[in-house]
């Protein structure tokens, strides 16, 4: 188990007049699942965002530990693993060789054993070589997973995480989070009562306007 820590601080976000959020105040130390709750629009995303250093708060900030030592921004990449509906990935290419090549682009080590396992863990092992854009969706979102995965990071965040998945996928990605969270934190960011069923505790940004 991860001696990883997120502390948000007084997290305030707007948009021009707009305000999305404000003085969010939360601490998560230890292996868990936190759950981002709100209506359409309230800034589940943003949060994530902001969390994931993407985004920058109007007001307050993000802490990122480890060991009891604080993550600077520009090494942020190295600790979090990201899932959402607006990732992009190479179309053109296997999933296999997406993996490599976003490995190369950020300096992670090619685990090709760790790598097998995630494919046969989210049911893609044998499309592995086969070129993205003959998945379907639900392929595509499974796969996200692999790459949030494949540097075994402290954090995870999910955005919509069982989005375009039919019950087979979810109930797949259900049991990959409940596993990861016993070592590592994972956030999750939906409306799905089920995906929330998975958190021990909930934001609900309703409660910060």
């Amino acid at each position: 188990m991860s001696n990883y820590s997120l502390e948000i601080k007084n997290l305030t976000k707007n948009f021009g007049r707009r305000l999305i959020f404000r003085d969010i105040n939360y601490l998560v130390s230890s292996a868990s699942i936190v759950g981002i709750s709100g209506n359409n629009g309230s800034g589940k995303s943003t949060f994530m965002k902001i969390i994931a250093g993407v985004l920058s708060p109007n007001k307050g900030e993000v802490i990122h530990s480890l060991n009891g030592k604080k993550v600077i921004n520009d090494k942020l990449f190295n600790h979090i693993g990201f899932v959402s509906p607006y990732l992009v990935l190479y179309e053109e290419f296997s999933a296999e060789e997406n993996l490599i090549i976003f490995s190369k682009i950020r300096g992670i080590n090619y685990d090709s054993d760790y790598i097998k396992l995630l494919f046969e863990k989210m049911n893609l092992f044998n499309r592995r070589r086969d070129a993205v854009k003959t998945y379907s969706s639900g392929m595509k979102q499974r796969l996200k997973y692999l790459f949030a995965l494949m540097h075994k990071p402290e954090l995870l965040l999910l955005d919509e995480p069982t989005s375009n998945l039919d019950n087979e996928g979810k109930e797949t990605v259900y049991n990959l989070v409940n596993e990861y969270s016993k070592d590592q934190i994972v956030i999750i960011a939906s409306n799905e009562e089920q995906d929330l069923k998975l958190c021990g505790d909930i934001i609900y940004l309703e409660n910060y306007k």
